[in-house]
């Protein structure tokens, strides 16, 4: 399964291929594209997918008749990288760099002096208007050099990282001016003079591996938990009363607040879409929303080897421990004693562990979906994830059993079915 999921992270290098990759095998199992600009007519028994900005993407399965609410994960497909601006070169009398900015809290240091290359997509012009093409240079074309010990005594001493000067990019020498563009044009099959506009991307092309029952790969934070819930979404034996969807959204890295985002629309639209395809009225949307159900899935914070006293001493979660669920007074998490309860008797039934985390009171987390989520559709939510260290790395590691922990957990959650009784209370088939 590890592989696989090294597969799915070799194929996703952003946003726009994590959605497209996704999409493909959704309709290698039968699911078929809906666009947002058209009408829906849904067929039962059947399965659907919709993206918006292509980069997130939200899939989704008909009951046979009336169902009682949506039972739903939600991951991300952004990392965080370096986003190349759209005059790309920065030429000086020796060298080319790529002018880039930060996207997301980056970790600089482990980006530092290892082959990069490019991934993105491009708006080219047609004798209509647009088509938007993803494009992946696929090979090293980039590496950002350390300065040497020699020339920094300081260097390990407290680093800081200038993102307008330590984090460009060597592109290539002098020679290498205004061949940027020319190469991504190459690589889309168009006319440099066509390219219109860019969104491109630096990533890390090293391919992950296991060792030692652990996983290494660029991007675990958020596609290992996408990996799994997409998994767990299409071999799932859905309960027949529930819709089953699969939330795929971009920008978590940078706040959510976006078109494409969590804080959009974009699930409340699709949901509203498949109440009205269905014929019922807004009062039977909210009713069903009522006995719905979200699992948001990002990652967490495994016990460092080296800096245990970073954990919560009562809240310390590893690799390898199962499922985690995560905490926040402040509501950083959405976990309660409702959901977390709830999923709790989910996991006992699928027979996998599952382990608490909560920040020291004293170190602020981040934030991730479900909070941001639930400010578009208001129901019960938890937030789980996988333990793992180096979060927001260029190459994370994670517990090599903790991906079938996840698919497992999440499967068993698409094949329940949860029907709210009275506020707080739930049955759960």
């Amino acid at each position: 399964m590890n592989q696989k999921l090294f597969e799915y992270i070799e194929n996703s290098p952003t946003a726009y291929h994590a959605t497209a990759y996704t999409a493909s095998i959704l309709e290698e199992q039968g699911y078929t594209l809906l666009s947002e600009s058209e009408e829906w007519k849904l067929e039962e028994r059947h399965g659907y997918y919709v993206t918006r900005n292509g980069s997130s993407l939200v899939a989704f399965r008909c009951p046979a008749a009336d169902f009682s609410g949506f039972m739903m994960t939600a991951s991300h497909s952004d990392s965080p990288c370096l986003k190349i601006k759209e005059n790309a070169e920065l030429a000086d009398s020796n060298f080319v760099k790529l002018s880039t900015e930060k996207y997301g809290g980056m970790l600089c240091s482990t980006w530092m002096d290892r082959p990069l290359s490019v991934a993105g997509r491009v708006a080219i012009r047609t004798e209509q208007g647009i088509v938007m093409k993803n494009v992946d240079l696929k090979q090293p074309c980039a590496i950002i050099p350390s300065v040497a010990i020699h020339m920094n005594r300081n260097a390990n001493d407290n680093a800081s990282y200038n993102a307008a000067v330590d984090m460009l990019p060597l592109y290539g020498e002098v020679s290498h001016k205004d061949t940027f563009m020319a190469r991504i044009a190459e690589a889309v099959g168009a006319a440099k003079d066509a390219i219109l506009s860019t969104d491109l991307f630096v990533y890390n092309p090293q391919q992950g591996t296991e060792w030692n029952q652990f996983i290494s790969a660029p991007r675990l934070d958020d596609l290992q938990c996408a990996f799994a819930a997409l998994t767990a979404f299409i071999g799932a034996e859905t309960h027949s009363a529930v819709i089953p969807v699969y939330c795929l959204f971009d920008n978590e890295e940078v706040g959510s607040q976006t078109k494409q985002g969590a804080a959009s629309t974009f699930l409340y639209d699709v949901l509203t879409r498949i109440t009205d395809a269905f014929g019922f009225d807004a009062a039977s949307y909210r009713r069903k929303v009522a006995s719905s159900f979200l699992v948001s899935c990002d990652n967490a914070h495994s016990i460092h080897p080296n800096h245990p006293e970073h954990a919560d001493k009562n809240h310390t979660v590893r690799m390898n421990g199962g499922v985690v669920i995560k905490y926040n007074a402040n509501q950083k998490y959405t976990s309660d004693a409702v959901s977390v309860s709830i999923f709790k008797l989910i996991c006992e039934r699928a027979g996998v562990p599952v382990q608490l985390y909560a920040n020291r009171a004293d170190m602020p987390g981040g934030s991730t979906l479900g909070n941001i989520a639930n400010t578009q559709v208001s129901l019960n939510t938890i937030d789980v994830g996988n333990a793992q260290l180096a979060m927001h790395s260029s190459y994370e590691t994670a517990g090599a059993k903790d991906t079938v922990f996840m698919i497992s957990a999440l499967k068993k959650y698409y094949e329940s079915q949860i029907v709210m009784t009275a506020d707080g209370d739930y049955k759960i088939f």
